[in-house]
């Protein structure tokens, strides 16, 4: 199977992976406005659509700024690759080693946000792409790029090209774990509000969509609350009338593999305040990851079982909130799990709004789109893999005959959204191989 990446390839593609990464894309703003997300976000969409010129292509900017794409060949069918510009806050600073907002390479590695997630693979398919091109391959089906600006929050960029634009017939997203990613489960981030405390103060989490590591409590029942927590084996630490529950953040799609903190502190706290919110969570939660007792068992052969996570609790004397994460099997449907969870969260004087909610993908792991993209990767890498589910969302769930495919290889280090997130140039400039190879499969001429 043919090399495609020279190492004029790869030196070219370092230095634009750094004028993306050395923009500060963080989501700033409500989409509301121009631009919608922020001056930062719409300066990458912008490089990055210079780069796409820089390379032979067509381009067009959303005037509103919620997208760009790039298209180059002919034919009635269209190839598509979806990536995203916008990229999550750097973290602690002080645990970067290098600036996040600066691509550095040392050892081997290209350090900076968004170097894994997801302007390194974006990179890559590109200058695969130029390197199909410098081949002499002819295209008889179009190519496009379609470049995102909302993927770390609600997708509304891609909500707006799908309401103004053609929809490719099939593709890829770079966005996700090799071999490839044929179906993910349903996504619903959901609220659940209540009444306040005039005895509680709680603030604990940050987003849905991470189980919590911490979660703290200061108040007058400390030494009571700890005394409860002891009883049910819940590892905290106690500082004067400060409680902190240690638990072990993950990513809400494997809240199985976690420990969440607040529904462990919910635990104690509900055996010394009569506050609806906490008494749910003690009761239909605890420790809990699958829903079984707010829905039952909830699982199928293909995705495996529900996931269910609380990101965060806030309680003040003028209500109380929790946000959730659920991620629900391809064989289920959103309506239903929605519908379920409304009716418990009544029973507890508790109020159900949805925040999002994202349907399942699945491409059938027979179809010619996953055989190709498989047979690809297994020629590139000898790595027989079988390709995947899983319970994270990618672009790919939101058009027809898209899969995720790469960036990040079966046993590589995932540093996406953690501080010193930094991607291997060997596998930035394998995986750009194995996208010239289907790039070249899926578009040229045989």
């Amino acid at each position: 199977m043919k090399n495609w990446i020279t190492e004029k390839h790869q030196k070219e593609s370092l230095t634009a992976l750094k004028r993306l990464i050395d923009i500060p894309s963080i989501n700033t703003a409500d989409g509301n406005n121009f631009p919608p997300f922020g001056k930062a976000i719409e300066d990458c969409l912008t490089e990055v659509l210079t780069i796409c010129e820089e390379l032979g292509m067509t381009t067009y900017h959303d005037p509103a700024g919620f997208y760009g794409y790039a298209d180059y060949g002919q034919g009635e069918e269209l190839v598509g690759i979806l990536c995203h510009l916008d990229v999550v806050p750097e973290g602690n600073l002080a645990l970067w080693e290098t600036d996040p907002f600066e691509g550095v390479v040392k050892d081997g590695v290209i350090y900076g946000r968004g170097s894994q997630d997801d302007k390194g693979p974006t990179i890559a398919a590109l200058y695969a792409f130029k390197a199909v091109l410098d081949a002499g391959m002819v295209f008889n089906k179009r190519i496009r790029f379609i470049f995102g600006t909302d993927e770390e929050t609600l997708w509304r960029c891609m909500d707006q090209y799908n309401l103004n634009e053609e929809a490719p017939t099939m593709g890829f997203v770079p966005d996700g774990v090799f071999p490839l990613t044929y179906a993910e489960k349903g996504l619903l981030q959901a609220k659940l509000i209540g009444p306040g405390s005039k005895e509680l103060s709680l603030n604990c989490g940050e987003a849905s969509n991470v189980v919590p590591g911490k979660a703290s409590y200061t108040g007058q029942e400390a030494a009571e609350v700890a005394g409860t927590l002891e009883k049910l084996e819940v590892d905290f630490e106690l500082v004067n009338q400060t409680i902190t529950v240690n638990g072990k953040a993950v990513h809400a799609s494997t809240a199985g593999l976690g420990i969440n903190a607040i529904n462990q502190l919910a635990r104690g706290l509900a055996a010394h305040y009569p506050q609806p919110m906490l008494k749910f969570l003690a009761e239909k939660v605890a420790t809990e990851t699958n829903g079984f007792s707010i829905f039952g068992e909830v699982k199928d052969e293909l995705t495996g079982e529900l996931t269910f996570n609380v990101g965060s609790i806030k309680i003040d004397g003028s209500g109380s909130e929790i946000m959730l994460d659920l991620r629900i099997p391809v064989e289920y449907t959103i309506e239903d799990i929605a519908l379920t969870l409304e009716k418990v969260a009544e029973e507890y004087g508790l109020i159900y709004q949805e925040y999002d909610a994202v349907p399942s993908l699945h491409v059938p792991k027979e179809s010619q789109l996953v055989q190709t993209l498989t047979t690809i990767y297994r020629n590139k890498t000898g790595d027989l893999t079988e390709p995947s589910t899983s319970g994270g969302a990618t672009y790919a769930r939101k058009m027809a005959n898209m899969v995720a495919f790469g960036a990040h290889f079966p046993n590589g280090k995932s540093l996406a959204h953690q501080e010193n997130e930094g991607m291997k140039l060997e596998d930035l400039y394998l995986a750009m191989d194995i996208y010239a190879e289907a790039i070249a499969q899926l578009c040229c001429e045989k």
